[in-house]
C-alpha cells in the first residue's frame, strides 16, 4: 500500500507513505508505485495516529436515563444512580453496549482505550464482561482495562480483596478514588493500598484523584509521593485532578516540583469536568477542571479523554476525540494559534504514553501501519470544521471509512 500526498503529524510539506506487511517501510517524497502496489491518493490529507482514548467508562456507556436521569448534574448524584444500575448488569448487558460505543470510537479514528471498570460488585461482572470483549477485539483495537473502585476501597466492604481479585482475573491497571472515601485518612490509606497492589503485580496506575471542587483535597501530593519514591514514575497516572483549579498558587507551586520529580502522567477530561465541576458554587462559578495549559507548559504529559458516553454522569457523547479537544482548548485557554495546532497530541502522542504504548505507537518507519486520514490539511482545519476521519487503518488494514459530506446551499 502506498498512500500518496499527505501531512504526516501535522508537518507542513506532503509526503508518500508505504506500507509493507502491515508497517510503515518508507515515509518520503516521490515514492514510486511498485508493479501491483494498491495506490491512495491522499489529497493533501492530514495524517496522524490513530486517537486514544485515555479514559472512558465502557460499563457505564449507554445507561443515560437508566433507572433515571442525572437532573443535578453532579458527580455524586451519578454515582448514586450507577450505583442502581449497575445492580441488574450482564455479561451481555455490559459487551452489547461497549461494543456499540466502541463501534462509534473506532469511527471517528480511535484505536486504542483506556476504559475503567468498577470493581465494587462483589460478582465483577463488568470486569469479566470486559475482559471477554478485550479478547474478541485485540484485532482491531487495545483495550486496556483499570480497576476500578467506584464506591471506594476501604469505604465498600471487602474492596481490598475486590480489587486484589480484579487484578488477579487479568485488569491491567490498579485505579482508585481517594477523594470519595470516607475520611480524609481512609482516602490517603486507599492510595497506599493501591500502589502496593500495583507494584506488587507490576500493573500500571491510573486514579481518579481529587475531582472534586474542593482546595483542602490533597491525595494528588500523596500519590505523586508514591510513584517517585517506589520508583514507578510515569508508570503512574492522575486522572481529572479538579481540584487543582481550586488550589492557591503558592500550594500548587510547591506541588509542581514534587510533581515534576515523580514524572507521573495527568489526564483530563474536559468534557464531562466541565460539566460536573463548579456545581455547588453560586457565582462565581469554578471551571471545573485542571491546570491543562501550565501541566503541559511545565513539561508533563496531559493527555485527554471523553470520560462518559451517555451515561449517568454525562448524557451526551458519541466517542469523538476531536469534541474532548475542542472543549478542552476553550477551557484551558490554548487557543493560540500554535497551541491549537499543537493541540492533537492530547489525543494521540501524550495518550500513547499515558498507556505506555509508545514503542508501538507513531507514523515511524518499522511500527505498526496504524494511522487516520482526516479530511484537512492541518490539525487547526480538522478541529475548527470537526472533519470527517476518512479512514482509519490498522496494520495495513482498513477498520473504517467515512465519505465527505456534501452540502448544497442556495442562496439568493
Amino acid at each position: 500500500m502506498l498512500i500518496k500526498d499527505v501531512h504526516v503529524d501535522n508537518e507542513e510539506g506532503l509526503k508518500d507513505v508505504r506500507v509493507t506487511d502491515g508497517r510503515f517501510t518508507e515515509i518520503a517524497t516521490e515514492i514510486m508505485p511498485r508493479e501491483g502496489e494498491q495506490v491512495i491518493e491522499g489529497n493533501e490529507a492530514l495524517m496522524l495516529p490513530p486517537f486514544v482514548d485515555s479514559h472512558v467508562h465502557l460499563d457505564a456507556t449507554l445507561t443515560a436515563g437508566e433507572p433515571e436521569w442525572n437532573e443535578t448534574g453532579t458527580l455524586f448524584d451519578g454515582i448514586r444512580i450507577w450505583s442502581e444500575r449497575k445492580q441488574d448488569l450482564s455479561i451481555e448487558d455490559v459487551k452489547k453496549r461497549a461494543k456499540a460505543t466502541i463501534k462509534n470510537m473506532v469511527g471517528h479514528g480511535i484505536q486504542h482505550i483506556r476504559s475503567h471498570v468498577d470493581v465494587t460488585d462483589p460478582h465483577l461482572i463488568a470486569a469479566q464482561a470486559l475482559l471477554e470483549l478485550r479478547e474478541e477485539l485485540k484485532d482491531q483495537i487495545d483495550l486496556q482495562l483499570v480497576a476500578f473502585p467506584q464506591e471506594g476501597i476501604l469505604s465498600f466492604p471487602h474492596g481490598r480483596e475486590l480489587m486484589e481479585q480484579a487484578v488477579k482475573e487479568g485488569l491491567d491497571v490498579v485505579g482508585g478514588i481517594p477523594h470519595f472515601e470516607f475520611t480524609t485518612e481512609y482516602g490517603w490509606q486507599s492510595v497506599h493500598f493501591l500502589m502496593k497492589l500495583a507494584d506488587h503485580y507490576d500493573r500500571l496506575v491510573d486514579v481518579h484523584c481529587d475531582e472534586i471542587d474542593d482546595p483542602a483535597s490533597r491525595n494528588l501530593e500523596v500519590l505523586a509521593t508514591e510513584a517517585y519514591e517506589r520508583g514507578m514514575k510515569d508508570r503512574v497516572t492522575a486522572s481529572h485532578t479538579t481540584a487543582m483549579g481550586s488550589y492557591n498558587d503558592a500550594y500548587t507551586y510547591k506541588l509542581f516540583r514534587l510533581l515534576k520529580m515523580s514524572e507521573i502522567n495527568f489526564v483530563a477530561n474536559p468534557l464531562v469536568n466541565i460539566h460536573l465541576g463548579g456545581r455547588f458554587d453560586t457565582y462565581p462559578k469554578r471551571r471545573g477542571i485542571t491546570r491543562v495549559k501550565e501541566l503541559n507548559e511545565a513539561g508533563m504529559n496531559v493527555s485527554f479523554g471523553e470520560d462518559d458516553v451517555q451515561d449517568p454522569w454525562n448524557p451526551l457523547g458519541n466517542g469523538n476525540m476531536l469534541d474532548a479537544v475542542t472543549m478542552g482548548v476553550y477551557a484551558g485557554h490554548l487557543m493560540g494559534y500554535h497551541q491549537l495546532q499543537d493541540a492533537f497530541k492530547f489525543v494521540t502522542y501524550n495518550g500513547a504514553k499515558t498507556l505506555h504504548i509508545t514503542d508501538k505507537y507513531g507514523i515511524e518507519v518499522g511500527k505498526p501501519a496504524n494511522f487516520i486520514l482526516l479530511n484537512a490539511p492541518d490539525f487547526y482545519n480538522a478541529l475548527n470544521k470537526h472533519v470527517e476521519v476518512l479512514a482509519n487503518v490498522r496494520h495495513g488494514k482498513i477498520l473504517a471509512q467515512t465519505k465527505p459530506a456534501e452540502t448544497w446551499v442556495n442562496l439568493d
